[in-house]
């Protein structure tokens, strides 16, 4: 860069301002205003410049040429306008400088972008390490694989478990934090000795002095930290507590839209911040790699957009989250996933905020409390393709169901109703299953008091009931038959397959008042629709995947919307 009178060569270019260069805006030639920088000095006493903000007031066709006759900048010389402080120390704290300045060199190695956190007071520029000496605190941004020796003053945002690998070159173990600090963010990872070493001293949110570590690429499959590099402890890290730096910034998010989901590519990294409108219960699923039980909770996400997307919890974070009270949800580094249209993983890095203290979460809960809780909100997490999403998503009547020609697609869809019984097929609605535990095939009386099951190739002296029955569920538009398996059934009908079984065989006139009690009940009905053909006959087939009581709150707050709505478009 030159002011006309000097030239520098040492400046680099934060993330943020990649789009000048990209939009061809800062080019070679150009005049632009410095707002804001940082200055650090490397291992053989260069001064780099890092442009933090930076205005383009003239083109290079505007400009036309080279300004000036500008020799290159020597430090110590006393020139009347250096381009970067001369005499000073470089400070730790981020300063402002104003000045036309033109650009006339490559573009940098890109930098994390820095939070609104400039203006506040900075850390200690040098802290004692253990040795004794003394070192000079950089910032995050600085940091690049040409230095050795460097300490920087940062906030833990996120701290992993402990995780152990076995592979062919053996076993270990890790864990990572997440750092940051005025100027930007960043990974490290800590392995084996290092591990038990570091895990118990490095608490969340704590504010640390780091000294001395590895700077590689940062693989960003693995993360959504904002760095082209990430730190690797090593047995000359050293991490000691500093006490005075309430001014750096928490967890750095950059929010996307729910509804910009929709288009985001799957497997990307990105935070999202959302009213719990929904979650659902705890289950156990039993991971196939290492055979290893985990816990899993599907929480439903909405915010101003109107949009709903599934976010899936797991683990400790699954069982002890608490959405009673619809809390806002600040989730940094979720990954995206195609099942079932659009939905969110919560993976092992990523770091979840409720009720963060943020305008973004002050804002989403005065807009949910005044008119969102109204809304109904329409689902990316289920409409075409999946059950992902909670059973109060993608609301619809049985008319909107098929005026929508839901189900005439590829896929099935799914979608949410309160339906009436009012007729239930008793005939053939039952049938004699394999008692295998994971079949539920039909079995066939082989008339010697054996069953003979043809997909296990086997004959067992015994069998089970399983359900098959098919109801016509109806609201104030439209009816629908539906079919309803296993516990569907046994939900609409109160009572176990297995005593209706015997029921039948015994009392055939209890076992109809079972049925005919079963009539004429509301429930919420969640229903996958798709096109079958049977006998060169299309038709659509419902199959219920859920079955529950009405829960009259809520529905009341979707009938209330739907009445605001149809007034303002009348």
């Amino acid at each position: 860069m030159s002011d006309g009178v000097n030239t520098l060569s040492s400046f680099m270019l934060a993330t943020q301002l990649n789009p000048l260069v990209e939009d061809e805006r800062l080019s070679a030639r150009c005049v632009c205003q410095v707002n804001r920088f940082i200055v650090n000095s490397l291992k053989d006493g260069r001064r780099v410049v890092i442009l933090m903000d930076v205005n383009v007031l003239q083109t290079a066709n505007e400009v036309g040429g080279l300004i000036g006759n500008p020799q290159p900048y020597n430090e110590g010389q006393g020139q009347q306008r250096p381009a970067a402080p001369a005499t000073n120390p470089a400070p730790s704290k981020p300063q402002q400088q104003n000045g036309n300045l033109s650009g006339a060199g490559p573009a940098a190695p890109k930098y994390h972008a820095p939070s609104n956190q400039f203006g506040k007071a900075s850390a200690p520029s040098a802290v004692k390490t253990p040795g004794g000496s003394q070192a000079k605190v950089v910032p995050i941004a600085s940091l690049n694989p040409y230095q050795s020796k460097w300490t920087i003053c940062a906030r833990v945002t996120q701290k992993g478990q402990i995780r152990t690998w076995s592979n062919s070159r053996g076993e270990g173990k890790l864990f990572s934090i997440e750092l940051v600090d005025e100027s930007g963010e960043i990974r490290a990872t800590a392995f084996n000795d290092q591990a038990d070493k570091f895990f118990p001293l490095i608490e969340l949110n704590k504010v640390y002095y780091f000294t001395k570590g590895n700077l590689k690429t940062a693989n960003k499959q693995y993360t959504a930290v904002k760095n082209d590099y990430e730190i690797t402890f090593t047995n000359e890290t050293s991490v000691v507590p500093c006490d005075d730096a309430q001014h750096l910034p928490s967890v750095q998010f950059d929010f996307v839209s729910i509804s910009d989901l929709e288009n985001t590519p799957k497997d990307s990294i990105v935070d999202v911040i959302g009213i719990c409108k929904s979650y659902e219960d705890v289950t156990k699923i039993t991971v196939k790699a290492n055979n290893r039980e985990v816990s899993k909770r599907n929480v439903h996400l909405m915010d101003t957009s109107g949009k709903l997307v599934t976010a899936t919890l797991w683990g400790n974070e699954a069982e002890q989250f608490d959405g009673s009270r619809q809390p806002v949800i600040a989730i940094k580094g979720a990954r995206v996933s195609d099942f079932g249209g659009r939905s969110l993983s919560v993976l092992s890095s990523s770091t979840v905020v409720i009720n963060p203290d943020s305008p973004e979460a002050f804002k989403l809960r005065g807009w949910f409390d005044s008119e969102g809780q109204l809304l109904e909100c329409a689902s990316i997490s289920d409409v075409r393709g999946g059950p992902a999403a909670g059973a109060n998503t993608n609301w619809k009547t049985l008319f909107e169901a098929k005026s929508e020609n839901l189900g005439q697609g590829d896929k099935a869809d799914y979608f949410s109703c309160v339906g009436t019984i009012v007729h239930l097929r008793k005939e053939n609605c039952m049938y004699q299953a394999c008692p295998s535990q994971d079949c539920n095939k039909k079995v066939i009386d082989q008339q010697n008091g054996l069953y003979r099951c043809e997909k296990c190739d086997r004959e067992f002296p015994n069998f089970k009931y399983r359900m098959m029955l098919l109801v016509t569920i109806a609201d104030c538009l439209e009816y629908q038959w539906v079919t309803c398996f296993q516990e569907s059934a046994e939900f609409i009908l109160g009572q176990s397959a297995a005593f209706l079984g015997e029921l039948k065989e015994k009392n055939e006139q209890a076992f109809e008042e079972v049925f005919q009690n079963a009539n004429f009940n509301t429930y919420e009905f969640r229903i996958r629709v798709k096109l079958e053909t049977y006998n060169d006959e299309s038709r659509i087939k419902a199959t219920a995947m859920d079955v529950k009581p009405v829960n009259y709150r809520e529905y009341s707050k979707r009938l209330i919307a739907n009445i605001r709505r149809n007034a303002q478009l009348g």
